[in-house]
């Protein structure tokens, strides 16, 4: 896994013994176990990594009016009850358009303003509610509505 893991040496003459992943991935996901030997003492812990991403389809970057899917998926166990959807903070209906596809978001005509943080919150049978957020970019003219702007002569128009 090098370059992406580190232990940090200052912080082992502390007992910290922690192990730091950057950038995970999915397949970091899985049991961890860390074993110390300390004189004639070993110590041992084990730590489960859970890893949860959201992916876009097509790929980066979305154009504004092109139809795109937002998925979110977790490595956790249990079975998946319900996926809720939030834009800005916000719940997103699934209606209008937006809709619903096993789970994933549709967004039919993505507009300039559906630009923004898109966060996925999974939740499962064992009422683990796991979540993970995604930076939309869109691609698009973001002007007035109106085909036509005035200016006066000899002023600057945008």
């Amino acid at each position: 896994m090098r370059p992406r893991v580190s232990v940090q040496d200052s912080a082992l003459r502390n007992g910290n013994f922690s192990l730091q992943i950057n950038p995970v991935r999915s397949e970091d996901a899985g049991l961890y176990e860390a074993l110390v030997a300390y004189d004639t003492q070993v110590q041992s812990c084990q730590v489960e990594l859970g890893v949860i991403t959201v992916t876009i389809s097509p790929s980066s970057p979305v154009v504004e009016n092109e139809p795109l899917l937002l998925s979110c998926n977790s490595s956790h166990r249990a079975s998946l009850v319900e996926t809720r959807w939030f834009h800005n903070g916000r719940p997103v209906p699934t209606s209008g358009n937006f809709c619903s596809l096993h789970g994933a978001l549709c967004i039919l005509r993505p507009a300039t303003s559906d630009a923004g943080s898109w966060r996925c919150q999974l939740r499962y049978s064992d009422n683990e509610i796991i979540s993970a957020t995604y930076n939309l970019q869109i691609l698009g003219f973001d002007g007035p509505t109106s085909p036509v702007v005035y200016a006066a002569a000899g002023s600057a128009a945008d």
